[in-house]
């Protein structure tokens, strides 16, 4: 069962997104800040990080960046699931190493799994916006 790591302040999309990957077979573990999502990233070892950009305690950002400089977790997927889509925000979450990034606004949840299983079986770097 592939774990996947959830960093969400939003309780709504935290337990509707949550609960369809969980039917989907995933094994997901939540945090709703920063700091807690790097904490559980090093220590639950996820196959795949959904990261917010907009959190408490430590920025989306400063997670991945973070994230991307430890030997531990630089090599764990991240796909961005925010709000922010400035081409400025979209350029600075790929180069800090964020593998897909998406725009919640514009993908329905069952997008959002097949974005998680894509990511899972290739790997492969994109921007969805």
């Amino acid at each position: 069962m592939k774990k996947i790591l959830f960093v969400e302040d939003e309780a709504a999309l935290q337990t509707t997104l949550g609960g369809a990957l969980q039917k989907e077979g995933f094994a997901v573990v939540a945090a709703r800040d920063g700091e807690t999502g790097l904490h559980l990233a090093a220590s639950e070892h996820p196959d795949l990080i959904l990261l917010d950009l907009i959190l408490p305690k430590r920025s989306g950002f400063q997670v991945l960046e973070a994230l991307k400089s430890d030997a531990k977790t630089r090599d764990i997927p991240v796909i961005v699931l925010t709000n922010l889509e400035s081409a400025k925000d979209v350029d600075r979450a790929l180069a800090l190493g964020a593998t897909t990034f998406l725009v919640k606004a514009s993908y329905e949840i069952d997008e959002v799994i097949t974005k998680v299983r894509q990511e899972l079986q290739s790997g492969a770097t994109g921007v969805s916006a």
